[in-house]
């Protein structure tokens, strides 16, 4: 009956052994498949940092970042509007931290870490913890309250306890030595209401920058409470701080509400200010004055625009700045800075051959003969009737028109159709030629001549803000440049002709165009001539002839076998030489 007995358990226990190995071998994962769940997993990964409420270094939607969860609880606000005042406070500067915590002004809160040290008729180290009554326990002084006492007073309160009952050779020495992080709500229209923790001595700053930083759109930057118990205990306004630097030192304890308050009144700020922002006035400081304190418009300000909405309807007044000061705005305002006065007084430079003064501040309508009346020059160095002007106006003008030039030729060399692939090969190298060219043309700034003199006779016009009046120095010499194989000065001579002074400078270049070479004059007219005689002009001028400080200009000629637009491109380069005096290739 044993046998039988135990042969019966040696049969359970074999099926079980085999149910068990079948079943483990059916679960257990091959290395394989091990390899292949990890790589899953890896892949299935979520970085859960961006999700993470980080409060030291975003900066929500005044510094024009988005938040991952912005664009739902919080609607996008009107678009065009400027920055409000203030919004950059929350961009950055916060980083660091005090790791401790501690200051002068830091009021000792439950929970701190006080060093006691004793010497003397008696002998004690220690560090004590203030209790939730806001005390420290000394053996044989009993506690001593240093709930709220600054730090810079922790010494004498607890020093003073102690030698109160150690009346005799005893020194003490007391440090508060950690502070308590405490816990501080912050509410109202900023981007992330919430708790956060902080330490008692950090600045609203730091709460507010915590929370996301105020809503630009509905936040106020000027009506910001803290709230202990269900009461007001501290009023910030930032514009005093951005304005003043101003904020009051405050210590913080547990379950402190710091509460945004709603936007006020907002004004735009636009044009001549050196703070273009949205500006949020108080309800009694709604005046001209109050704005321009925050605004600070430019000193050239005449007139001050204001358009915006009342009850009556849709208002837009244009005034004087100084009656601007008394004026009352109101929400929604638009005020622009407008400089709207013409000066009276020009300013005129002079440059080359002259004596005295460079700078010349005279009336708007002042004439060129008329101030060069007071300009004094030695007649023996000066070539007074070579005057030309150097205009800012011409200048961006003659630039105008190159760039318009160039941008037709651009338009003609890469709209051109091309009937074969040889066509197509052609037209390719050409407008990659074309490219290079366009470039270095724009780069070319023209000199804004305006030609006031001819035959030793200078025209009386009218002087324009920031004329520059050039009186050439008198000189022997004629300028070759260009195209030539050395470009150089040669002592002018009365019977020499353009091609003689080409030869002396070496001859043309491969790339030089012999058939029309440029001349440019000291008073700043520019001739062409041929170059075969020297003495054919193209220019109606009677007295086209070589004189001192003249420039020879010979100009590069465009590859005919490459280039198809040559005309234009040879236009250009005649233009630019007239208004730069400069050879482009």
């Amino acid at each position: 009956m044993l046998s039988s007995h135990r042969y019966f358990q040696v049969v359970i226990f074999v099926m079980c052994f085999l149910f068990t190995h079948m079943l483990f071998a059916q679960q257990a994962p091959t290395q394989e498949q091990l390899r292949q769940a990890q790589q899953a997993s890896q892949s299935q990964r979520v970085d859960l940092s961006q999700y993470i409420q980080s409060g030291g270094n975003s900066t929500g939607r005044g510094g024009n970042i988005n938040l991952p969860s912005e664009a739902g609880p919080l609607p996008a606000g009107e678009e065009g509007l400027p920055p409000p005042y203030g919004a950059n406070l929350f961009t950055g500067g916060f980083e660091t931290e005090r790791s401790d915590g501690l200051n002068s002004s830091y009021l000792v809160a439950p929970g701190d870490k006080i060093a006691i040290q004793m010497w003397g008729t008696v002998n004690s180290s220690d560090v004590v913890t203030v209790d939730n009554q806001g005390n420290i326990f000394v053996p044989d002084v009993g506690p001593i309250k240093v709930q709220d006492v600054p730090a810079n007073r922790v010494n004498s309160v607890v020093t003073q306890r102690i030698k109160s009952i150690y009346t005799n050779n005893v020194s003490v020495y007391v440090n508060l030595l950690t502070a308590t992080p405490v816990s501080v709500f912050v509410a109202g229209p900023v981007l992330r209401p919430g708790q956060y923790a902080g330490l008692a001595s950090d600045s609203v700053l730091f709460y507010l920058k915590r929370a996301g930083g105020i809503d630009p759109h509905r936040g106020s930057y000027r009506n910001i409470t803290v709230i202990r118990q269900g009461e007001t205990v501290l009023n910030y306004d930032l514009y005093d701080f951005l304005k003043m630097g101003k904020l009051p030192a405050f210590s913080f304890k547990d379950e402190d509400v710091i509460f945004v308050g709603e936007q006020g009144a907002m004004v735009n700020v636009e044009g001549a200010a050196r703070y273009p922002f949205r500006f949020e006035l108080e309800k009694s400081k709604r005046s001209g004055t109050a704005l321009m304190t925050y605004a600070r418009p430019l000193s050239k300000t005449s007139h001050v625009a204001i358009t915006g909405s009342r009850e009556s309807g849709p208002i837009s007044v244009y005034l004087p700045i100084n009656e601007f000061d008394q004026f009352n705005m109101a929400d929604g305002d638009t005020v622009l800075f407008n400089d709207d006065i013409r000066p009276q007084v020009i300013s005129v430079q002079i440059s080359g051959s002259y004596e005295g003064p460079s700078f010349y501040a005279v009336e708007k309508d002042t004439r060129l003969l008329d101030l060069l009346s007071y300009i004094e020059i030695d007649p023996e160095q000066a070539n007074y009737g070579a005057i030309y002007i150097k205009r800012e106006s011409v200048v961006e003008q003659q630039k105008m028109l190159i760039n318009e030039s160039l941008n037709r030729l651009e338009r003609s060399i890469f709209t051109a159709p091309a009937s074969s692939s040889g066509e197509a090969s052609i037209r390719a190298q050409e407008a990659q030629l074309v490219s290079q060219f366009v470039a270095r043309a724009r780069q070319i700034e023209p000199l804004g001549k305006v030609i006031v003199s001819e035959n030793g006779n200078v025209a009386n016009i009218r002087l324009e803000q920031g004329d520059e009046i050039v009186i050439p120095a008198q000189t022997d010499l004629i300028q070759i440049s260009g195209e030539v194989l050395m470009p150089q000065a040669v002592v002018y001579n009365p019977e020499a002709t353009v091609s003689d002074y080409i030869a002396w400078a070496g001859g043309f270049s491969e790339r030089a165009d012999d058939d029309r070479i440029a001349v440019v004059h000291a008073n700043g007219i520019t001739s062409f001539v041929a170059s075969g005689t020297g003495q054919h002009w193209y220019t109606d001028n009677k007295n086209a002839t070589l004189e001192p400080g003249d420039q020879i200009l010979v100009l590069p000629k465009v590859d005919t076998k490459l280039m198809q637009s040559i005309k234009d491109v040879t236009q250009i380069i005649y233009q630019i030489a007239i208004a730069a005096n400069v050879a482009t290739n």
